[in-house]
């Protein structure tokens, strides 16, 4: 009787090593430009403080500022128990981020005045105590402010007297340009040479202020140029609102974190960044809760929904200018994170157990969920005991 199985053909094993010959320099490529997520804690936002407003005391002055508001008017719409999370933040650690400011929010000063208040600021960053996360935001690289950018820098670092706090960057205002990028590399390299620093001591984020930073003239993504010309020095890209919009004619009264154009730049930036270890930043409003009890109250309406808005988008992080924006900044963000925190706990725990919910999720989603409470844990919007999962594990997730 004739055998009728099908006779399956095998490939020849020599296949296998021509496509790992093919393809082992685009393995290699993919792991070095996308090595993933940066690991640690990422600040929920960044206080920018002109550079002649900073002494050693602003970060608790802030901080009473922030709880003398919420005393002298009824606090934002959330319960108790957040409210109460909120004033112990404002207490213990009202600022995540500092960043002294040597550029819009400081102005154009003569040199003498600017050189004597770099290094006052250095000087009163060293006293201010441990903060997490610092650094200062020099002037743009462009002609008419490069020396002076340079200068404020060098003499900061003269000024500090020793290695840089752990967590500084350098905020690289209004670039539009890879070789700008490359220039920052090179400046950060001679300095570290020049005052006797660690080797990659120094470290910058972008600030995407410009149309060329988003678009290049032959219609590719500049961003993404700039962070592999970065060599591992970038950390960060700062949406900037108002001069991006500006340039993009948007009138002054439509410019918004929450306009078209903001967000088109902000899907590049995230686009452009991920999986890189790069990570993002919101921009800010220009609307502080200032004035009477209205004005305030509006205004903090606001900003907890432009807040809001970014952690919706997979932007967490963001700019604060007044103390006054600090509830709702932490208010916004542990109210984000306590009101997915058992959905996320629940679903990642089935998904572990192999339980049915009606979902059917995959590895890309646990590994969502494990970052969503890791998120919750490192800003202070739960405890570890409410995370439903030991942060050893998460991390491993």
């Amino acid at each position: 009787m004739a055998d009728n199985t099908p006779q399956w053909k095998t490939l020849d094993p020599s296949v296998y090593a021509e496509l790992d010959a093919l393809l082992g320099p685009v393995d290699a490529d993919l792991v070095r430009t996308y090595p993933g997520p940066a690991s640690g804690r990422q600040p929920v936002h960044t206080v920018y403080l002109p550079a002649d407003r900073m002494h050693p005391g602003v970060v608790p002055e802030w901080g009473a500022a922030a709880l003398a508001v919420l005393a002298q008017f009824p606090p934002p719409p959330y319960d108790g128990e957040l409210h109460e999370r909120v004033v112990r933040k404002l207490d213990r650690e009202p600022i995540e981020d500092l960043r002294i400011d040597f550029e819009d929010g400081y102005g154009v000063q003569p040199d003498r005045v600017e050189d004597e208040a770099a290094r006052s600021a250095a000087k009163a960053l060293r006293a201010a105590g441990p903060l997490p996360f610092s650094g200062l935001r020099i002037k743009s690289l462009e002609r008419p402010s490069r020396h002076r950018a340079v200068r404020t820098l060098d003499i900061f670092l003269e000024a500090l007297d020793g290695p840089p706090p752990a967590g500084f960057v350098v905020t690289l205002p209004k670039v539009s340009a890879p070789a700008q990028v490359e220039a920052m590399v090179l400046l950060c390299e001679r300095l570290e040479a020049a005052h006797g620093l660690p080797v990659r001591a120094l470290r910058f984020e972008l600030q995407v202020e410009t149309p060329p930073a988003v678009l290049g003239p032959d219609g590719t993504a500049t961003l993404a140029r700039m962070i592999a010309v970065a060599g591992g020095r970038c950390t960060a890209l700062h949406y900037g609102t108002y001069d991006y919009s500006a340039a993009l004619g948007v009138a002054a009264g439509q410019q918004s974190m929450a306009h078209p154009v903001a967000d088109f730049a902000k899907a590049v930036m995230q686009v452009v960044a991920a999986g890189t270890g790069v990570r993002l930043s919101d921009g800010s409003t220009n609307v502080l809760p200032v004035g009477d009890e209205a004005d305030v109250r509006a205004a903090w309406s606001l900003h907890a929904g432009l807040v809001r808005r970014s952690l919706e988008q997979g932007i967490y992080q963001g700019w604060d200018m007044h103390p006054a924006q600090l509830p709702t900044r932490f208010g916004a963000t542990y109210g984000f994170f306590r009101q997915g925190r058992v959905a996320a706990r629940d679903r990642l725990r089935a998904y572990l157990e192999r339980r049915s919910t009606g979902v059917l999720d995959e590895p890309a989603t646990a590994r969502a969920l494990a970052g969503f409470l890791l998120r919750g844990l490192d800003c202070g919007a739960f405890d570890p005991d409410e995370a439903g999962f030991d942060r050893a594990e998460l991390t491993a997730l």
